[in-house]
């Protein structure tokens, strides 16, 4: 703040101009942008101009992110940052839906997903079922003449089950219902969504884009311009707004982005490969394995990618997975994924509390069961503490 001639605070110029320019894209706090005049105000509202206005309707920080993620995507509209992933989905099943519409979704969605699609939608009056994204067949059966979407991951979290989705593309084109398409897990370094027919694609930035846990975002974009504008509305009005500083991070983590998910992606399948030599590991999940139940479609769908994700079972309950997850010296037991370093998680403690024990032992989530996110570690370093603390899980 500056003082005028009477002392009073007023606020400073603006920064200097520069012949120059940041490498570092600048970080934009700025809750509000003023304008000249209230005509240059309504130019930017009605789209003549293109201005900020008040953050909570955008901001530098999160176009320069959105931007960055559509080009992986090949996004054909600008893609709408959310606060978070569950923000985007969010958007897409509350935002584009009314009272008396059906959404079918994925069986083996992440755990809060679920818990949205079979609680909270149904409390609104929005109908949902949940199917086998695999079986096309089924979801066929399932759909209805009020059905309005179907909303998959390319690769389940956490069983990591692969969706049909050149099947489900056809069949949502057949009736005229939208495919949304949950890219995280894979992300667009391995599939790109929108030219396999997704009509929509989320991702939770949070996690592998972002890549150092240090961020929570979302993204959604909508093949539609009119789908992706009633979006943008939505979370605007509902206040799902990314932080500048969350989004000044995330760019800064997805400059990695390809390097750390191919180390990633390589060290998984060395680490998968080793699980499942291990006395005491009853299952291995790892879509490029052979013994993968969808390892031919991941080939076909992904062409040599998959992701970094790998799911195991211990043979025994939840003593076991208590000393596993204290014997793994250096790795996070933590109910998150992408970050740099391994983490590993337990669906039954975390992500899919709220379901039944019969209901996860129905999805082949034991109380055995870990899912883990590799991180950019020495593959024979991680192999070697896995075998450790399997060893100490299987002693007890």
């Amino acid at each position: 703040m500056i003082r005028n001639d009477k002392g009073s605070l007023m606020r400073p110029d603006p920064l200097p101009e520069s012949a120059s320019r940041p490498v570092v894209t600048p970080l934009s706090p700025s809750v509000v942008y003023a304008s000249d005049t209230p005509d240059m105000l309504d130019a930017q509202y009605e789209g003549d101009l293109h201005g900020y206005t008040y953050s909570r309707e955008g901001h530098p920080n999160a176009d320069v992110v959105a931007k960055a993620i559509d080009r992986m995507e090949g996004a054909p509209h600008l893609g709408v940052l959310t606060s978070s992933g569950m923000g985007a989905v969010s958007a897409v099943l509350m935002g584009l839906t009314h009272t008396g519409d059906h959404i079918i979704g994925g069986n083996q969605l992440y755990g809060r997903s679920l818990r949205l699609m079979a609680e909270d939608l149904p409390r609104l009056g929005i109908d949902t079922t949940l199917v086998d994204p695999g079986d096309v067949a089924a979801v066929r059966a399932a759909m209805r003449p009020e059905t309005k979407m179907i909303l998959v991951e390319v690769v389940s979290n956490p069983t990591l089950r692969v969706a049909d989705i050149a099947g489900l593309a056809a069949l949502a084109k057949e009736r005229g219902v939208l495919l949304v398409v949950d890219n995280t897990f894979t992300t667009p370094r391995a599939f790109k969504a929108f030219d396999h027919g997704a009509d929509i694609v989320i991702h939770s930035i949070t996690k592998l884009l972002a890549g150092h846990s240090d961020v929570m975002l979302g993204y959604v974009a909508a093949r539609d311009q009119e789908l992706n504008d009633r979006l943008r509305v939505f979370t605007v009005t509902t206040g799902m707004t990314p932080s500048p500083f969350d989004c000044w991070l995330a760019e800064r983590g997805m400059l990695s982005f390809d390097l750390r998910f191919d180390r990633a992606q390589e060290t998984a399948a060395q680490l998968a490969d080793h699980l499942a030599t291990l006395p005491g590991v009853t299952r291995v999940l790892y879509p490029a394995r052979p013994d993968h139940p969808d390892q031919a479609r991941a080939d076909s769908l992904l062409k040599g990618q998959t992701c970094n994700m790998v799911s195991f079972e211990l043979d025994g309950g939840r003593p076991e997975a208590n000393a596993f997850a204290t014997a793994a010296r250096g790795l996070n037991f933590a109910p998150t994924l992408g970050d740099v370093g391994t983490t590993i998680s337990h669906p039954a403690s975390s992500s899919h509390r709220a379901l039944t024990e019969q209901r996860r032992t129905e999805l082949g989530m034991s109380e055995g069961f870990f899912r883990v996110s590799v991180g950019l570690e020495d593959a024979d370093t991680l192999c070697s503490v896995f075998s450790d603390a399997i060893e100490a899980a299987t002693r007890r």
